[in-house]
């Protein structure tokens, strides 16, 4: 009986956090989910530079005409 109760006063607790709609309950849950999904953003974005699609454009076109390029020579080497 007494774990019950226990965590019958822990759900009362966070239903209450949840459903209140305090202004103090809300800040506080926004910086819960800020914090959750802003955290690994920040380590996944940082010091990586992001490329325009002009940029991939121009590595994939340098990328098929070396790949062409070496495909044409190898065949006059045969």
């Amino acid at each position: 009986m007494g774990g019950e109760a226990a965590s019958g006063g822990f759900r009362a607790r966070m239903e209450h956090y949840l459903y209140s709609g305090e202004k103090k309950h809300v800040l506080a849950g926004i910086a819960i989910f800020g914090a959750i999904f802003g955290v690994p953003w920040y380590f996944m974005t940082r010091g990586a530079k992001h490329d325009s699609h002009q940029d991939y454009m121009e590595r994939a076109n340098k990328a098929r005409s070396e790949r062409l390029s070496s495909g044409q020579s190898s065949s006059l080497k045969e």
